[in-house]
């Protein structure tokens, strides 16, 4: 059976900054400590964190929603694409994020904890 999960973090940002750091290059591996290369247009593709993860944009709904096929140097090369649907909740000056990540290998469970450690932690601090 697939893996999935969803996460919810509020950040010290507003939701244009949250989003348009995500699909650009430079602030998404500021913000994140790893290499990223993005692209901020539907059927682009990017890689974040040295190349070990990667995928192309489904689905951009701007300072709401990005949905993004997933998959990182883990993944067997039969496995589907994972799917990656963040969506952007403006809390005043904040910004509520949630994280929902589908279609999983079944027994990759580490990825939750993954974008705890390697996004949201390092995200909070680079956002104050």
């Amino acid at each position: 059976m697939k893996e999935s999960f969803q996460l919810k973090e509020t950040f010290n940002t507003p939701v244009a900054t949250l989003y348009a750091a995500w699909l650009n290059s430079e602030i998404h591996s500021e913000m994140t400590g790893g290499e990223a290369e993005c692209n901020p247009i539907i059927g682009g593709s990017f890689s974040a964190w040295d190349g070990y993860i990667w995928g192309k944009n489904i689905e951009l709904k701007k300072n709401e929603k990005i949905v993004q096929s997933w998959r990182t140097t883990e993944f067997q090369e039969e496995d589907q694409d994972s799917t990656l649907t963040i969506e952007f909740k403006s809390i005043g000056e904040k910004t509520e994020l949630v994280l929902i990540h589908t279609n999983i290998p079944e027994g990759q469970t580490q990825y939750k904890q993954g974008w705890i450690d390697h996004y949201f932690t390092p995200m909070n601090s680079f956002f104050g």
